[in-house]
């Protein structure tokens, strides 16, 4: 069950044990071992690209846009607040970026700010697919979301969201202004909170907490749709992205601490062979050179250009 859990989350909270009842637990096994029951199964089924174990296949990787609490400077942590009107354009920008890279399977946090940004960012997808939020929290809602036509499965994407994504829970900090934190406890101190790898705010998470989740939910979930085939786009935070990363590239403690994300800007990965391969950020939907860096992107972005004319 620990791999149910962790990838198909039902009701309970973050932190809390999950229990599933019998039929939510059949549907999960059926979902894991691409049966085809019925919707949320069938939908990502529709997308089953499972191919070679050598196939490439790529991973974007998205900061939200900016959202009302990052436009006031405020400590926002797993408090769940929308984008602002930027935030929006900054997601739409990031859609038309990756609008020639396949993709297969979405994953979010449980947060608007991020949820909003990937299914903004899908809009621009030359595909024109349509993401689709799975709800497994209830039976009623398995039920009340299934879609019935095969036609329509098969221009939808499955979306997941998963609370293992959300950003760092700043604890105590969350909704006070970062520059009038610091001005009441101190530069040195709020820096060491918000930079150190395994310093905790008040009542928080320390990066390197945030990271434990974070990671072990890319492991147990994400990469294995990337082993068996599937294009991954993930739209998450700084922190927990940070966290994905770190991983990916392999870096130190010291060096995750260091490393920037701007908002909006998408990043892609290669994976082949169990290796990572970063290629950095798309710089435009007519930039060729990031789709020409594998034959697969290069042929798909042909086929869309086809399909088009």
């Amino acid at each position: 069950m620990r791999f149910f859990s962790r990838c198909f989350p039902g009701n309970a909270g973050p932190f809390g044990k999950q229990v599933f009842s019998h039929r939510q637990f059949f549907l999960i096994q059926a979902l894991t071992s691409h049966a085809s029951m019925a919707y949320p199964t069938s939908v990502i089924n529709a997308f089953d690209n499972s191919q070679d174990s050598s196939t490439e296949t790529a991973l974007i990787l998205i900061r939200h846009g900016e959202s009302l609490w990052n436009e006031k400077n405020l400590f926002t942590g797993c408090v769940d607040v929308p984008l602002t009107k930027r935030g929006v354009e900054e997601a739409i920008e990031a859609g038309k970026r990756i609008s020639y890279i396949p993709v297969d399977i979405i994953y979010t946090s449980a947060l608007i700010r991020a949820q909003m940004t990937a299914m903004l960012a899908m809009t621009q997808h030359r595909h024109k697919k349509v993401p689709i939020i799975i709800h497994n929290e209830s039976e009623q809602a398995q039920t009340w979301t299934g879609i019935f036509s095969e036609e329509t499965k098969k221009q939808s994407i499955p979306v997941i969201t998963a609370w293992q994504l959300n950003e760092r829970m700043y604890g105590e900090l969350q909704g006070f202004n970062k520059r009038e934190t610091a001005e009441r406890v101190g530069k040195e101190q709020v820096h060491e909170w918000r930079r150190s790898y395994d310093v905790r705010p008040p009542g928080g998470e320390s990066l390197e907490m945030c990271s434990q989740r974070a990671v072990a939910y890319f492991k147990d979930c994400i990469e294995p749709q990337l082993k068996s085939g599937k294009h991954v786009m993930v739209a998450a935070h700084a922190n927990s992205l940070r966290s994905i990363i770190k991983y990916l590239d392999r870096l130190t403690s010291q060096e995750v601490i260091s490393l920037e994300l701007s908002t909006g800007i998408p990043l892609l990965y290669i994976y082949k062979d169990g290796t990572f391969i970063k290629r950095g950020s798309p710089v435009g939907p007519t930039e060729a050179g990031v789709y020409a860096y594998t034959k697969s992107l290069a042929l798909y972005r042909q086929k869309l250009d086809e399909m088009s004319h």
